[in-house]
């Protein structure tokens, strides 16, 4: 008998911990379209048999894809890692086209949301923002070139994952992906105010 191959099928859920779970609910319907799918509630966890009361949240994020919280009451305030910049650390989720991604901009400027973008990363465009529990959220949708520009990541990300390794700078092999944001920062010499 020939043993299963180990593949990955999709990610099942990922989970965050939030301040107020209704408000965090409320914020991703309001301003993501995402539906509440599931709560569960315990005092005490499965895995680990710890007393400790949780409120736990499902929320639809598309395709099967499941974003979920943790409202941990007997816990400490959240914070996050002071070693690790804001912008790091991140959920992204994926929109069909440009014309949606500034369609959500739009909508959750409307809403009192602070929106950081629209970002050109070459093989997609993105937009950045904070959820009510200051985890940065990412909105992207791909560049209609975004084929042909993956095939040319492709064939250099083993040489770019070697030559980091060895000198912790970023590789030049694709640095074009973000030459034309970068130029967007490059004032023109000779002009005078």
């Amino acid at each position: 008998m020939n043993a299963p191959t180990l593949k990955i099928d999709r990610i099942h859920h990922v989970a965050y911990r939030c301040r107020d779970a209704k408000e965090t609910v409320e914020w991703y319907t309001k301003n993501l379209n995402m539906d509440f799918v599931l709560a569960i509630a315990e005092d005490e966890v499965p895995s680990t048999h710890e007393p400790d009361p949780y409120m736990h949240l499902f929320l639809d994020a598309g395709n099967g894809n499941v974003l979920a919280f943790f409202e941990l009451p007997t816990k400490p305030e959240m914070g996050r890692d002071p070693n690790t910049p804001k912008w790091v650390q991140h959920i992204a989720f994926k929109v069909k086209d440009r014309e949606t991604l500034v369609a959500f901009k739009d909508h959750l400027e409307a809403n009192g949301v602070e929106v950081l973008g629209v970002t050109d990363h070459a093989i997609f465009h993105s937009i950045y923002f904070f959820d009510p529990n200051g985890h940065r959220v990412e909105l992207a949708c791909p560049d209609p070139e975004e084929e042909a520009m993956l095939a040319k990541l492709d064939a250099v990300k083993w040489d770019m994952l070697e030559e980091w390794s060895k000198t912790k700078r970023a590789p030049k092999h694709a640095d074009w992906l973000h030459a034309k944001e970068r130029a967007k920062d490059v004032k023109p010499s000779g002009i005078h105010s």
